[in-house]
């Protein structure tokens, strides 16, 4: 089982990877369809691989899987059969598998470093309509109904060797306590949850993220919690709110700092790689002990990070110690 508090007594900062969507579309894919980053999986899944094995080698200690919008729904609503839909999903979590394995034979890769893990993203029913409703949420649906939506993908992303579930990108409470509530059919299972936000203390859907934070606090499979997909400027304040209401280790990566406009279908606004580190090392004295990045990151950026956390001293953080925060068994 994969012990995050653990793993935090080793290491004084967990790097995760960078964007996967907006990486593809740089190196030249058409995203604009429903599927999104999950039409890859069906038309170029050797890019993905190649996307996390570059964030490995840029220094990631966990890869994020490319099944954000990637459901058996959604590949069948765009003319797959459901046992090619059911393969897709599995194919996300063995390419991260495949690019990680790569890495880690190389003897010169495991200096100074534990092996990397691979998280597979979860992303909310709101990605699933493909219509923005991450960021805004008000999906009229009830806890059981969001755990129904949710249940076969995350058994085909653990069946296929998924070492964490990233339940990521969430608008609303509803839909966090619907996962929660949905791990415990899953018990040897490990998630982190984060929240998409609006400001500097509301997640999308207008819910305090300190009264979320709260609830999953006692939520023993939850092993980190936080946000993603979300403006830089509101972090800071963002970790005090989740660190004032949970032991568990606070998790962000947030967007570059650029912002997208649905009209345009463009991405607006400067972002350098120096205001990025600048701002994770904020973040980090601030109290986030895993940080990556989401939407208009890359490895260049992750690399930025990644050299910078790999220097810090190991110095544990009281999130480690403390043995109520959802940790399992060690992992090295």
């Amino acid at each position: 089982m994969i012990d995050i508090a653990r793993l935090l007594q080793q290491s004084s900062l967990i790097v995760l990877d960078g964007a996967m969507a907006t990486e593809l579309e740089r190196r030249g894919c058409d995203l604009r369809d429903p599927l999104w980053s999950a039409k890859v999986l069906h038309e170029a899944p050797e890019l993905i691989r190649q996307v996390h094995l570059d964030y490995f080698h840029a220094g990631a200690d966990i890869a994020i899987t490319a099944s954000y919008q990637a459901t058996v729904e959604g590949f069948m609503r765009r003319g797959l059969d459901r046992e090619t839909s059911k393969e897709l999903i599995g194919r996300s979590v063995r390419l991260a598998l495949q690019a990680r394995d790569e890495f880690w034979r190389e003897p010169k890769n495991r200096i100074g470093r534990f092996q990397p893990l691979v998280a597979a993203s979860v992303g909310p029913y709101g990605a699933f309509l493909a219509d923005g409703s991450e960021y805004r949420g008000n999906y009229d649906l009830n806890e059981e109904q969001l755990m129904e939506f949710h249940r076969e993908r995350i058994a085909l992303l653990l069946e296929a060797g998924a070492e964490l579930l990233a339940c990521e990108t969430l608008p609303c409470f509803t839909e966090a306590r619907a996962l929660a509530r949905l791990l415990a059919e899953f018990p040897d299972a490990r998630a982190w949850i984060t929240f998409s936000a609006s400001d500097a203390a509301h997640i999308c859907q207008g819910e305090l993220l300190t009264e979320c934070a709260a609830w999953l606090d006692d939520q023993p499979q939850v092993v980190a919690l936080g946000v993603n997909c979300t403006a830089p400027r509101y972090i800071p304040a963002l970790i005090q709110a989740a660190r004032s209401a949970t032991t568990k280790p606070i998790i962000v990566y947030p967007n570059s700092g650029e912002v997208y406009c649905a009209d345009t279908r463009s991405w607006q606004g400067t972002a350098s790689i120096t205001e990025f580190l600048a701002a994770a090392k904020e973040w980090y004295a601030s109290g986030a002990r895993l940080i990556g990045g989401c939407c208009r990151t890359t490895p260049d950026h992750i690399a930025a990070l990644g050299e910078w956390a790999h220097r810090l001293p190991c110095t544990p953080s009281s999130f480690a110690l403390n043995p109520d925060n959802g940790a399992v068994s060690a992992l090295r």
